[in-house]
Order: structure tokens, then sequence, then C-alpha cells
């Protein structure tokens, strides 16, 4: 490995130490239940330390100087290269994942708004989300865990949930991971994502089931599950006020015909996740 390699796995190492700790910060269940994980891990096998993350997602608007370009350049100085690219027509977003050649190192899966697809008053927000970001700043890794840095208004959010649930995270949290993904794959004590959904459910933890607990299937070479959004406590204009922050994802991949495992995602199934965050989640229908 040479020196620039050792030191881009290092910056690496650095970026992904504190996303996970922006991102436990607003859901602390995550770590709950990722300690939850390791220990059962540990039974099997006692030198487990860690579990592998498949992926990390952030969500961003299509505008400069924070789209989905520049976040993207942030992980390609490190060594990333863009793969796949989505399209979610109904909720109106662009989405691309990145992958490294050190597959140690989790995908990224990077979303934007389109925002030009809404309402002259959303758009009008999402502007000034844009403009409150230094063009300097959009360039560093630290953006990505960095927050709000503008006035919320718990209204305006309020109003924004109305048009766009994802319009409204964004505006509401900022930058920071949507959710880690736990690679079920690279775990030892479970042999399928039903048995590991049930263990979620056991030790407490509510599921997505807008699409069903398990979205994707062995046909699609990817099975995904994930939690409901941990509600956090958010400050606004008018005070602090609870709504959903983050939430955690598991993963499956399977073989493709070739025989090596699939690496993309299934925009259908992504769709469904998406709405782990929503203020009025399928199981609370």
């Amino acid at each position: 490995m040479s020196e620039h390699e050792k030191s881009n796995h290092l910056a690496l190492e650095k970026v992904f130490a504190s996303l996970w700790s922006d991102y436990i910060a607003f859901n602390p269940q995550a770590k709950r239940i990722y300690d939850c994980f390791l220990s059962r891990e540990q039974v099997q096998n006692a030198n487990v330390r860690v579990l592998k993350n498949d992926h990390i997602a952030l969500r961003t608007f299509n505008l400069n100087p924070i789209g989905l370009k520049s976040l993207s350049a942030i992980f390609q100085k490190l060594g990333y290269r863009e793969c796949g690219e989505y399209f979610f027509t109904e909720k109106k977003l662009y989405a691309r994942h990145l992958e490294h050649l050190d597959s140690r190192f989790p995908k990224i899966f990077i979303s934007e708004l389109e925002v030009e697809k809404f309402s002259g008053e959303l758009q009008q927000m999402c502007r000034e989300v844009a403009s409150a970001i230094v063009p300097s700043r959009a360039e560093s890794p630290d953006l990505l865990w960095s927050g709000r840095s503008w006035r919320a208004s718990h209204q305006r959010y309020l109003e924004l949930l109305k048009e766009s649930e994802y319009a409204a995270w964004v505006y509401a949290f900022g930058f920071r991971s949507n959710h880690f993904t736990i690679l079920v794959n690279a775990l030892e004590s479970f042999k399928d994502l039903p048995e590991l959904n049930e263990f979620v459910k056991q030790s407490g933890f509510a599921l997505n089931t807008s699409g069903g607990e398990i979205k994707g299937s062995r046909h699609d070479c990817l099975e995904q599950s994930s939690t409901l959004a941990e509600r956090a406590r958010v400050t606004f204009e008018e005070g602090e006020f609870e709504i959903p922050a983050c939430y955690y994802e598991f993963a499956i991949r399977h073989q493709m015909p070739d025989g090596k495992l699939y690496q993309g995602f299934v925009a259908a199934s992504a769709d469904k996740i998406f709405e782990s965050t929503n203020v009025k989640s399928k199981s609370e229908h």
C-alpha cells in the first residue's frame, strides 16, 4: 500500500468514526441494537470486536454547493468510485452509490431531492439551506456530520411534511448519516433475515413494515429490513419538539448467476426503506 493510500485509509477511518458518533448521538437505540448484535456474535466467536457495515446513507438537495456530486466528490478524493444510479419517481429523488476498492469500507448511498419538481415554497426553503453552506465547506468531510447550520421553524417543518417527508427531514436535521446498515452476511449467529428481524423485535425495537418487513428477495439478490426511526428532541425557533430522526438497517446480499455477491441496490426496496423516517409510519396506521 502506498503512502497516499495509507493516508486515505486513515482519513476514511476518521470520517466513519465521526459519522457514527453523530449518528448514535441522535439515534441512541442504534448503539443498543449494535451492542445486542455484538454480544450475540461474541457467543459464537469471542474474537469478534466490530460488526461490518454494508452501507451508510446520506440525504441532500440537488443544489450547489450541496448536491450529490459535491458529497460524492468528498468520498472520491478518498478512493471511492461512483457505481449504480437510482431513480425514485414518486418521491422525486435521484441517488447513486459509491464503492471503495477495499471492501472493508462500507458502500456510500447518497440521495438528493429533485428540488425543481416541487412547489415554489419548498424550493425557496431548499435554496435557503443551500445558501447557508459556504462553497469551500462543501468540499470538507466534516460537512457530512455538521448537522444544521440554519435556523428552522417547527411550523415550516410541518408544512414541508405535507409535500415531502424527505425535504422536511433534511430541513430539520441537516447533514448527518440518515442510517447505517449491518451486513448480515458477515454475521455468524443468524441464518437469514427473518431470524434477525425476530431477534430485533424480541429485543424491543420496532421494524418498518412499509412494503413488508423484508424489502427485496433472493431473486433481487438483496434483502433489506430496518427499524423505524427513533424520535429525537430537535430545537426549532418555537422550542424543542420530538420528531423521527435516524434508523438502523440490515441487509443480506445474495450471489448473482456469475457467483459474485450483488453489490448494488434495488430502487423499489430503497423506496420503502426511505419511509423508515416518515412521521406517520405504516406500522402506526
